[in-house]
């Protein structure tokens, strides 16, 4: 099948569920048409071997995309850099110290906390799991997805400081996020090479600094090629390839692809376009990659929702997968307030706002593109299908409940 038929068939599948939504059931974008796409995999599943035409060709068609590498390598630079392009910086500056707080040593609790708590109940109810598989899947399932965030936020009425604050956390935690997977990953499948910190600490500062600097240098680059133009269809042309180019560029060079289209894109969001005639250039710029930013979002929660047809359905992966929320739960709780309490001054954040911020903290298609990336193992269809239940749980619950829970924590306080 080409690729432009398997493209052909995502648009038409994307705008029959969203139209659907849109006409009928009225739920936000991102969650109807990921509702729809279950719907239709749970059909699959259950009927889909009694018409084997519709089975088949299904199957071939999910088959011929690799959601893992499309998202991660293609979707992502464009979602990010969209998302960055509209962060306002200002916000950042006030509340850097509790993003940078949440998006490092929050992380890195969280999947530590996750992993340990996994491990104990597993072995309690005679399951036993590696702990190494149990730090696999807090590193993929612990950071927050920036993707997920910035589509279910959008209608949010979540204060400006919270908003801030989730918003930042998603868009920088991937780097740590990734290093940690990959660190994990790599010691789960050659065990006998041994954990090398100096190792770790390597890959860190590969990705992250790597990613940051490749991303600034050019964002730059496009930053003063758009200062001396006015012509519109030139400037999105040079932001496209720019996210295009960082993609390819990043994957040579093993840097993070994420942390650097967000830096291209908080340079170029919060630099003006500098002559006057282009100034409002800069909105319609904005409108555009809103646009393109919404497309991808229904095309790519459209795509999560299918993927549950790769997905493994057991009694036990079902109880396991329902555990496993209630763990990243408590362990994004305890990862926000221990911060909080030995840092409460510097970062500022008040105790009643900690539910926000553990409820806020959205998991979407990256976790699921990342378990899809793990190699064969006795443990990878466990991660793969708990990954699947938490993200569902997260766009689809956390996502329509958010709301209320701000506004009884707002009349609360």
């Amino acid at each position: 099948m080409s690729l432009f038929t398997v493209i052909t068939i995502l648009f038409i599948i994307s705008s029959v569920f969203s139209y659907i939504n849109a006409r009928w059931i009225k739920l936000p974008g991102v969650i109807g048409v990921m509702l729809l796409a279950i719907v239709v995999a749970l059909f699959l599943i259950t009927f889909g071997k009694a018409i084997p035409f519709v089975h088949s060709y299904s199957l071939s068609v999910l088959n011929s995309i690799d959601f893992s590498k499309t998202l991660l390598n293609m979707m992502l630079g464009f979602l990010l850099f969209a998302s960055a392009l509209h962060f306002d910086i200002n916000r950042l500056k006030g509340n850097l110290r509790a993003v940078l707080t949440t998006s490092t040593v929050g992380v890195v609790l969280s999947a530590l906390i996750f992993a340990s708590l996994l491990y104990y109940l597993l072995n309690l109810f005679h399951l036993p799991v590696p702990f190494i598989y149990c730090l696999v899947f807090g590193a993929l399932i612990s950071p927050t997805d920036a993707v997920a965030v910035a589509a279910l936020l959008k209608e949010s009425k979540m204060p400006e400081r919270m908003r801030t604050i989730i918003t930042g956390e998603s868009l920088f935690n991937d780097g740590i996020g990734i290093v940690l997977f990959v660190t994990f990953s790599d010691f789960a499948a050659t065990p006998e090479h041994g954990f090398s910190w100096a190792a770790m600490l390597q890959l860190f500062a590969q990705e992250i600094f790597g990613g940051v600097a490749l991303g600034l240098i050019t964002g730059w680059l496009a930053y003063r090629m758009i200062r001396t133009i006015d012509e519109f269809q030139t400037i999105v042309l040079i932001t496209f390839t720019l996210v295009m180019g960082i993609s390819v560029a990043a994957t040579y060079l093993h840097v993070s692809i994420p942390l650097a289209v967000v830096a291209a894109g908080l340079l170029i969001g919060t630099c003006p376009f500098g002559r006057e005639p282009s100034l409002h250039l800069n909105q319609y710029l904005d409108r555009i990659w809103s646009l393109t930013d919404d497309l991808l979002n229904t095309i790519l929660f459209v795509l999560i929702g299918l993927q549950m047809v790769s997905v493994t359905f057991s009694v036990g992966y079902f109880w396991i997968g329902i555990v496993a929320i209630i763990i990243l739960l408590i362990a994004r709780a305890v990862s926000i307030i221990l911060p909080v309490v030995f840092l409460r001054r510097t970062l500022k954040i008040k105790y009643n706002s900690i539910l926000v911020l553990t409820w806020g903290g959205l998991r979407g298609g990256i976790s699921i593109a990342l378990a899809l990336s793990l190699p064969a193992s006795p443990y990878r269809e466990l991660i793969l299908t708990c990954s699947f239940f938490i993200v569902v749980f997260s766009v689809i619950v956390q996502g329509l409940t958010l709301n209320r829970l701000v506004e009884k924590v707002a009349i609360e306080q």
